[in-house]
């Protein structure tokens, strides 16, 4: 069994190697010459004229949590189309009640006027 997995042990080992490198000859091989414009905080390219800490609008954390779930649901999904035609009724079952679910939330959501931007 090892020997199946000895490929992407070995890819892992140089892909990491080759990176390692990389970042250790910018490091050593890079200019530094910082200068206010390198150093100060960036933000849009121009000075803030606001508090940083100035609260957020809730319906922006509300769509950012709206993409994390569709985003998680599409990794799901991905592994259960490759065993689709082998796994039965019964995870075909649970993947509609998991799609299900994430409808009602998502219907939830819509009525609630959170994507909204009024």
């Amino acid at each position: 069994m090892l020997h199946e997995y000895l490929p992407i042990l070995v890819f892992l080992v140089v892909a990491g190697c080759f990176g390692a490198v990389l970042l250790s000859l910018g490091f050593v091989l890079g200019t530094r010459r910082p200068d206010a414009a390198k150093l100060s905080s960036y933000e849009c390219g121009f000075e803030a004229f606001e508090d940083s800490r100035a609260p957020f609008d809730v319906r922006y954390y509300l769509v950012a949590i709206v993409f994390i779930i569709f985003d998680l649901e599409i990794a799901f999904l991905f592994p259960w189309a490759v065993v689709f035609k082998s796994i039965g009724v019964f995870a075909w079952l649970s993947m509609a009640l998991f799609l299900g679910i994430l409808i009602v939330g998502f219907c939830y959501e819509w009525k609630k006027g959170a994507l909204e931007w009024d």
